[in-house]
């Protein structure tokens, strides 16, 4: 394999200080499967990876591994990454996805159709520093629906101006010759939207074989079932490569910023004429924000500052804790192997 045909470039050559460069595939606990130079490989983390790093391999990303043998040392820095809020109660990262250059929004124009959820995938994207398109699926079904297709691609172009808004149908195949256009060869692409939107039959349809399998809604309430199960990287025919991930019931985001950000640009430029600097858009006199906005964009947008501000105040405390318990757990292991001082 040639590295750069996988994405390799001198962003990530600079920070290879040593090891053997290879790609993540997929993943299934501890046990890895990479791309490298010499082909493709099982690969495991290091004990050191395993105890003592942050970073634990992502679908998509870069790792050192040690020179002929299949251990990762540790993962290379990304250039990008789609983070969430693990589900549960408990503050906790996930990394969907790593190196992501655009992320395929999908969302089925029947009742899948939800622009609250659009927004968050937006927000997604924009935290993670990948180009946003949004794919409205099953376009072939409008008129058996009584949909105006135009409306719909109109709609949902307002959530973010500037970003594609294609409709296509995986079924079909109509509007996937745009695609040639938005990734270049090396470039790492992303599928994500809600099981039952039709990414196994997109990416199927955009190999030109069987590869996913896929299946039908439930029709009692038209949801999906979960038929891609693990996350996977995909040499597509056009020399791109494409991650497509499970349907996401949860999408609750990753970030420092308690505020929404890109998705939400005219609430940031109208913002600046409220009379209170720390104005939060609800009953404040001189908002220059309410009535200017949709109330059910507006409610969102205040939904995902509550988001943000619970993860701030929350992740901060946990981390200095973490911090805490590892030197605690590195000193420990001086303390019985005391000649054993390479830990980190």
């Amino acid at each position: 394999m040639v590295l750069s045909d996988l994405g390799w470039d001198a962003f990530f050559q600079e920070d290879l200080r040593d090891g053997v460069p290879a790609r993540i595939v997929s993943s299934s606990r501890e046990c890895f499967l990479a791309w490298t130079q010499s082909g493709e490989l099982e690969v495991r983390p290091s004990g050191r990876l395993r105890h003592s790093s942050r970073e634990w391999p992502a679908v998509g990303d870069w790792v050192a591994l040690r020179p002929h043998t299949p251990v990762i040392e540790r993962v290379l820095p990304r250039r990008s990454a789609l983070l969430r809020k693990q589900p549960g109660k408990e503050p906790r990262r996930q990394v969907l996805a790593a190196n992501v250059d655009v992320l395929f929004i999908v969302s089925g124009i029947d009742r899948d159709y939800n622009l609250r959820r659009i927004e968050r995938y937006l927000e997604l994207a924009h935290n993670s520093g990948a180009r946003p398109v949004i794919l409205l699926n099953k376009a072939d079904l409008a008129s058996a629906l009584a949909l105006d297709l135009e409306f719909l691609v109109c709609q949902t172009q307002r959530l973010s101006p500037g970003t594609p808004v294609l409709p296509v149908s995986a079924a079909s195949g109509k509007g996937l010759e745009k695609f040639a256009g938005l990734l270049r060869a090396g470039e790492t692409g992303a599928l994500v939207g809600s099981s039952g939107v039709g990414k196994s039959t997109l990416v199927n349809r955009l190999l030109g074989e069987e590869r996913q399998s896929t299946g039908a809604v439930r029709p009692a309430n038209q949801r999906g079932r979960h038929t891609t199960t693990r996350r996977e990287l995909l040499l597509m025919p056009g020399g791109w490569l494409l991650i497509d991930m499970p349907g996401l019931r949860e999408i609750q985001l990753w970030t420092g910023d308690p505020s929404p950000g890109a998705s939400f640009a005219e609430v940031q430029q109208w913002a600046q004429s409220c009379r209170f600097r720390d104005c939060s858009h609800t009953t404040e006199p001189g908002c220059a924000v309410q009535g200017q906005l949709d109330g059910e964009r507006l409610a969102n947008y205040q939904k995902l500052q509550r988001e943000g501000a619970y993860l701030e105040r929350k992740f901060d405390g946990r981390l200095a804790r973490e911090e805490r318990q590892r030197w605690k757990s590195i000193q420990k292991s001086l303390r019985r192997h005391p000649k054993q001082r390479d830990i980190p």
